[in-house]
């Protein structure tokens, strides 16, 4: 039995009794629909027909969108579903994570460089105001992974950093501040993503901590935001090997399971230890790492079947809803863990106070309060905090016209891609602008298409340049292996060979560990992101207008030796 009145639901009798009558009341074709989380990615109107053509679901997401859009796709999706849906949002950063006019407060690793609790708060009201203007009502966040290998390539900036209890401090800020505003918070992704330096997207990866670490560290994050009240658990296409042999001693290794397929993590560990009671849904079942695990035909109902009460995504919509009724019709999802799953699901919406109606919006009152001043200047302040001076070669700082006037600009910047949240947004472009502003005359960096013997003469660059300066701009995004530098041909054309002779200083806009392929520079800084009121924070600090504020969140030195020097 699932006590609604307790944490996390605290249900009223009035809103018990919507549950029960309103589970009741459903056919079974209906349970299986609110099993489904879809994913709205352009908010389009033949994406809505599609949908409820083949199912009726109990939640949705939005990718970016425009605001005017997603107001009006919340009123027509809300107004199709006879039981409210709950619509989500990555809301990893702000109110950018769902309409693209949002404010992009601060990565969790800037606001973890801030090391101010009150900045985590400030960051999870803006999401729930601007996200909650559009009709939103559940962040699939905090993100509580740690970063503690900083070769993964999809945690990094991603997470409020290495450091145990600052990430349980700052995922525990964000659950109370969004919640109290009417939100549900969705800690991810459990069992913890960060320790390996593999990508979830792309492999079912692994935590490989043993029991007791583990519950002193990623434990200790979850078991604080569960504390706090955190309506639902995202579990993610992660292995935990330890636990799930110490619950199941006689498994075998190929049977250990990712956490969206294993009952020892989430019956075992999350429910029972833990004593988690709200919603666990699914990482995007999309992702390799769920693809890997076992055939989908049997994967999408053993979700549900093992412990997941929501099933997020689908690869291809009719398909799975015929796998999930399938699981139904043969048994793998009995009768009771059908209901227990639906009941959790709705338990989440009357504790939103969704079973008294759906929250009025409009298009216009949600223009006031997406990208709003108040919002403007938390990303400000957020920024002005966060940007970190790692290390300083005595005498470089400040960098003026009056000090070095000739800058020789090198940038280390992918081309435009990605989605969403993962968008890599060009900045480079802009940083040499506000320079030029400053009065510095800016050269572009340009290798030469030439071998050994022909390149410009070393002297030539160290007569004509004051200032060497590289700013890179290397963001975390699904499907890619590494975050990395890839130095210019020919020989590492641009890979710092006058840092004896010219003064050089290198930006990091998004990645803090650049210096483990650039371990020599003297004067290094991390931004944590590339909005414009960091590229702005920047050129204040270096010009010494400001002073640098921030304390790095990891380890940018990457345990090696030469960093430091």
């Amino acid at each position: 039995m699932i006590d609604l009145k307790a944490n996390p639901f605290f249900l009223d009798d009035e809103a018990v009794e919507w549950v029960e009558k309103t589970r009741s009341a459903m056919t079974v074709e209906e349970k299986a629909g609110q099993l489904f989380c879809v994913l709205f990615k352009e908010a389009k109107q033949e994406e809505f027909d599609y949908v409820f053509n083949i199912l009726k679901p109990g939640g949705c997401m939005y990718r970016v969108i425009p605001t005017k859009r997603a107001v009006a796709a919340t009123k027509e999706l809300q107004g199709r579903s006879r039981v409210p849906l709950l619509i989500a949002a990555n809301l990893e950063k702000g109110g950018n994570g769902i309409v693209s006019e949002g404010t992009l407060v601060g990565s969790p690793m800037e606001i973890a460089a801030v090391d101010d609790v009150e900045m985590a708060a400030k960051m999870a009201e803006a999401c729930a105001r601007e996200a909650g203007a559009v009709g939103a009502n559940w962040a699939f966040a905090p993100i509580i992974d740690i970063d503690s290998n900083f070769r993964n390539p999809i945690t990094n900036t991603r997470t409020f950093g290495s450091d145990p209890e600052r990430v349980k401090n700052m995922g525990r800020a964000y659950v109370e501040r969004v919640q109290s505003l009417g939100f549900a918070a969705s800690i991810k992704h459990f069992p913890g993503d960060g320790q390996d330096e593999r990508d979830q997207h792309l492999v079912t990866s692994i935590n490989d901590m043993d029991c007791g670490t583990w519950m002193d560290t990623y434990g200790a994050a979850y078991q604080a935001s569960i504390d706090a009240g955190a309506l639902t658990v995202m579990a993610g296409h992660i292995m935990q090997p330890a636990w799930t042999r110490k619950l199941n001693p006689s498994i075998k290794d190929d049977e250990i399971m990712p956490a969206t397929l294993s009952k020892e993590l989430l019956q075992g560990l999350l429910r029972d230890k833990m004593g988690f009671n709200g919603l666990i849904c699914t990482d995007a079942t999309t992702m390799a790492g769920y693809m890997l695990a076992m055939s989908r035909r049997q994967a999408v109902p053993e979700s549900i079947a093992r412990g997941c009460d929501m099933f997020l995504f689908a690869r291809n919509l009719e398909e799975d809803y015929g796998f999930m009724l399938e699981g139904i019709k043969n048994g793998v999802i009995t009768p009771e863990r059908l209901d227990e799953a639906v009941t959790r699901i709705l338990a989440t919406k009357a504790a939103l106070g969704l079973h008294k109606g759906v929250p009025e919006i409009s298009t216009e009152a949600a223009e006031k309060i997406v990208g709003c001043e108040t919002h403007r200047n938390w990303a400000k302040e957020c920024a002005d905090r966060a940007i970190t001076l790692v290390k300083e070669q005595p005498g470089v700082l400040p960098v003026t016209p009056e000090r070095y006037k000739r800058i020789l600009f090198y940038t280390i910047e992918p081309g435009e891609g990605g989605e969403g949240n993962y968008k890599v947004k060009p900045a480079c472009a802009k940083v040499k602008e506000l320079l030029e502003a400053e009065g510095f005359e800016i050269t572009d960096f340009v290798p030469q298409p030439y071998g050994e013997g022909f390149t410009t003469k070393y002297e030539e660059i160290v007569k004509n340049y004051d200032l060497i300066l590289y700013v890179a701009n290397l963001s975390t995004k699904s499907n890619q292996t590494v975050v990395r530098i890839e130095w210019k041909q020919p020989m590492g054309a641009d890979c710092g060979h006058y840092l004896n002779d010219v003064p050089t200083v290198f930006v990091s806009l998004e990645n803090p560990y650049h210096l483990l392929d650039f371990p020599r520079v003297k004067t290094y800084i991390n931004c944590y992101s590339n909005n414009d009121y960091c590229l702005e924070a920047l050129v204040e600090k270096l010009a010494g207008r400001s002073e640098f504020k921030g304390k790095s969140p990891v380890n940018p030195f990457c345990g090696k030796w030469d960093a430091r020097l």
